[in-house]
């Protein structure tokens, strides 16, 4: 097994500490950038990760994962590759042969470094810095496939043992990765073997983020032992959503050696959110953690307990996952899994654009399932403004039960939603978007809305 066991005595700590909010400035770039908190794709659509790891570097005869995972609905593969610290290094040859198989199966390619994993704690472990040598050295396989292709600097970049300077050694790395003229989308792992339970990645976020000259860095949470209740899964996922900054859970898994983490708060909470999520891993786990394996012995026809879980459950791969529109998917908003009826006949059409001093607002049914269903308003700006209000008024029994990109309440039947600080800044002929889930009885018609800038 050449994958860490655990976390070893961490005990979580109850930091409460508020994360800096900020407008994401808008980057052009020839494939994935960040907007407003969200990942989106070359074609500007919102793209949710919906996928699995994949330990090609271990692996590496075991090309056939590929399509078994594309089989499975995963939209995401995040692949191990190893820099030369403690694996055999992939070298830029077989980094392009795995993104071709990632394209020639329609999958995103999340490709990691895995040798960083424990810097600090983990005896040989390569720094950030070696990654990013090594990330510079294989260059040639990686410079325009910004469409296809996140990086992922390093997995799990610091066990619990000298992890303080994650955050200097992180803006470095991304920063001289910019130099060195990658346009990707950046993504990076938290320390303490991947959990933050000491909140360093969570608290230094917003710093790192604007360190990137860029501003398309991805934070990467890895969820086990130390997310072992729902109320520690919302609330670590929930700051990144209310301070605008985006977040993945990188890896996960139903059971680990370090404690239960809560898989069903995880899925629940990163599709209500629009979070995307990774869990770990394919086949081929050992030293104690085989039930990890989402199928055994690579054979795509005996999932694991686990990967019935996150393939075929609530919350699920299979019932979640939207393709990236780059290879002719849909726009990354993917359907809210729910076990219920058919879909009403007819979708109820968007509502009347209303506005008054300055924004409109559309309200539209992205999704309805029986009892339930998702909405989605877009606000659009006919003057600079700094901030807007929409307000409407339910008339059939539907309620708000969480959004997102929104401040949302409820009196009665009359709904107000407030911009939240990242997103209510807007120039002229500028638009943003915010989310619901709500739930319905009898029908669920469209409600006239009203927009209010300030």
């Amino acid at each position: 097994m050449r994958k860490r066991l655990s976390v070893v005595g961490a005990t979580l700590l109850a930091l409460v500490v508020s994360m800096v909010v900020f407008t994401v400035p808008a980057h052009a770039a020839a494939g994935f950038t960040v907007s407003g908190g969200r990942l989106l794709d070359a074609n500007g659509n919102a793209f949710v990760m919906r996928g699995i790891n994949h330990a090609h570097t271990w692996y590496p005869a075991q090309t056939g994962s590929f399509a078994n995972i594309k089989a499975t609905g995963a939209n995401t593969v995040r692949v191990v590759l190893a820099s030369g610290q403690r694996w055999t290094r992939n070298e830029a040859s077989d980094v392009a042969g795995v993104i071709g198989l990632c394209r020639a199966n329609r999958l995103i390619c999340v490709l990691e470094a895995h040798d960083t994993t424990g810097y600090g704690e983990q005896a040989g472990a390569a720094t950030l810095a070696q990654a990013v040598d090594y990330w510079i050295s294989v260059q040639s396989a990686l410079t325009g496939q910004e469409r296809y292709v996140i990086l992922n600097i390093g997995n799990e970049p610091y066990g619990n043992q000298n992890y303080q300077t994650w955050a200097a050694d992180t803006a470095t790395a991304i920063q001289r990765l910019r130099t060195a003229g990658f346009d990707h989308t950046i993504m990076v792992d938290a320390p303490n073997w991947g959990q933050d339970w000491t909140f360093t990645m969570r608290d230094n976020a917003a710093t790192v983020f604007t360190a990137d000259p860029d501003r398309n860095t991805v934070f990467s949470i890895h969820m086990y032992g130390v997310f072992d209740t729902a109320a520690e899964v919302t609330d670590y996922l929930g700051r990144f959503v209310s301070a605008g900054l985006p977040i993945v859970v990188g890896e996960f898994g139903d059971m680990h050696s370090d404690g239960n983490p809560d898989e069903d708060a995880i899925m629940a909470t990163a599709q209500a959110q629009r979070i995307g999520y990774l869990g770990w891993s394919w086949s081929g786990n050992g030293g104690g953690v085989e039930y990890l394996d989402i199928v055994q012995n690579f054979n795509p026809a005996s999932l694991s307990t686990w990967g019935q879980r996150l393939i075929n459950g609530p919350d699920g791969i299979r019932a979640t996952s939207v393709e990236a529109s780059v290879y002719g998917g849909g726009t990354g908003s993917p359907t809210p899994t729910r076990t219920a009826g058919p879909t009403p006949t007819g979708s109820p059409a968007p509502s009347p654009t209303g506005g008054t001093a300055g924004c409109t607002a559309t309200y539209t049914v992205g999704s309805q399932w029986s009892g339930g269903f998702q909405g989605d308003v877009k606000v659009s700006a006919g003057r600079a403004i700094d901030g807007w209000t929409v307000t409407w008024t339910f008339g059939s029994g539907q309620a708000v039960s969480n959004a997102w990109n929104a401040t949302v309440t409820s009196s009665g039947s009359t709904v107000t939603a407030k911009n939240v600080s990242y997103n209510g800044k807007l120039s002229a002929g500028g638009s943003t978007s915010f989310g619901f889930l709500g739930s319905w009885t009898g029908s669920n018609p469209v409600p006239a809305v009203t927009c209010t800038a300030s």
